[in-house]
């Protein structure tokens, strides 16, 4: 089953991008659009992943935003605290308090 993945709200790269260099704005949003697309991973998981990642690298404005549109594509909230755990197992008390963000209402 193919989900029309949810809009992100656009990240400050990407906007200096569109204004300094559209050409690889584009190319950059074709990629992103290409990598996050249901494939052999549907498309949930790989928001999941990338919220992982975020809470690892400790960044707490984009783990809320990537747990909101997960939970648009289906994503439960046992789910979401899974993941949160596997952030907290790899990277520790600083990415379960990143983690937690997903949370944030």
């Amino acid at each position: 089953m193919t989900t029309e993945q949810q809009p992100l709200q656009e990240a400050f790269h990407f906007t200096v991008l569109k204004q300094h260099d559209p050409e690889l704005y584009e190319l950059a949003r074709e990629t992103r659009r290409h990598v996050m697309a249901d494939g052999a991973l549907p498309a949930k998981i790989k928001l999941l992943m990338a919220m992982l990642c975020d809470a690892v690298r400790d960044r707490h404005a984009a783990v809320p935003g990537l747990a909101d549109v997960a939970r648009a594509q289906g994503a439960t909230e046992a789910e979401i605290a899974e993941t949160l755990a596997v952030a907290y197992w790899i990277g520790g008390v600083h990415a379960l308090n990143t983690a937690a963000e997903a949370f944030r209402h």
